[in-house]
């Protein structure tokens, strides 16, 4: 199961086997019950190595008023300001987590939506995990426009190295039968962006604490898949241990070997 503990919101969210409602499952293309078994395997032993220290970066991009600082002040803050004002140039949040028993961290972007701050905005999309283009459901102009959002951000890093997430922001303004028939748009939009598909509303807070815990928990596995790839052929076992590998030479230990003096700090 995905586990996820966030900062002052003490309930464990448990994604179970069953597809819950806030997901489509026709967009839902990196959809999994269960972490990798080697991610799985190392965070029951701890062998982590820095991923706990590591903050993964998150861009969030998309028209401007179509909510992504709403959104993201809903998720950080748990707030809701009618009235903010439009984002100039950047502005960034941390938001901490605890995943599997392991610290883990997002570095949560909010880009400007306004044209005069593209050239500003563009250089913070570099090295991004994660790529949010966000639109309006209740203005189906700002989805034609996410293509060019995320053409802009995909520029800026390596082919294949970013989640990509379209979300579908103020579904409190439309009804159900408009939300559904603009989610269809939207569902071919992200199968062509090669993105999941989320819907929310950060004025009544619906979906989006689930929709960041899923980014955190995709984010965080392929962290760790990263880390594990690394690690090949250089395994460190914390405290005395049977074998340990450093850079492909190994030391044959005993637990109570008094040569060996074995500390991490």
């Amino acid at each position: 199961m995905w586990e996820w503990r966030g900062k002052s919101k003490p309930a464990l969210l448990e994604i179970s086997n069953q597809r819950e409602s806030w997901y489509t499952p026709e967009a839902c293309i990196q959809f999994k019950d269960h972490f990798h078994a080697q991610v799985r395997s190392a965070c029951q032993q701890r062998n982590t190595g820095t991923v706990g220290l590591k903050i993964s970066k998150v861009v969030v991009v998309g028209d401007l008023y179509v909510g992504k600082t709403s959104l993201i002040n809903r998720f950080c803050k748990d707030a809701f300001d009618r009235d903010y004002k439009a984002t100039i140039g950047v502005d960034f949040e941390i938001e901490r987590f605890e995943i599997a028993g392991v610290p883990y961290n997002l570095q949560i972007w909010d880009t400007a939506g306004q044209e005069k701050f593209k050239c500003i905005a563009s250089a913070y999309y570099r090295g991004a995990e994660v790529i949010i283009t966000v639109f309006d459901l209740a203005d189906i102009q700002t989805l034609d426009h996410t293509k060019q959002w995320l053409e802009d951000a995909l520029r800026e890093n390596e082919p294949g190295s970013s989640f990509i997430f379209l979300v579908g922001t103020k579904k409190d303004l439309v009804s159900d039968a408009a939300c559904e028939r603009t989610e269809l748009d939207a569902i071919r939009f992200a199968n062509e962006m090669q993105a999941e598909y989320w819907s929310v509303s950060a004025k009544t807070g619906e979906n989006v604490k689930e929709f960041f815990s899923r980014v955190a928990a995709l984010a965080f596995e392929q962290c760790m898949l990263k880390e594990l790839e690394k690690s090949i052929g250089r395994m460190a076992q914390i405290g005395a241990g049977n074998l340990i590998k450093l850079e492909g030479n190994a030391l044959e230990t005993q637990e109570n070997n008094s040569q060996a003096n074995l500390s991490c700090c």
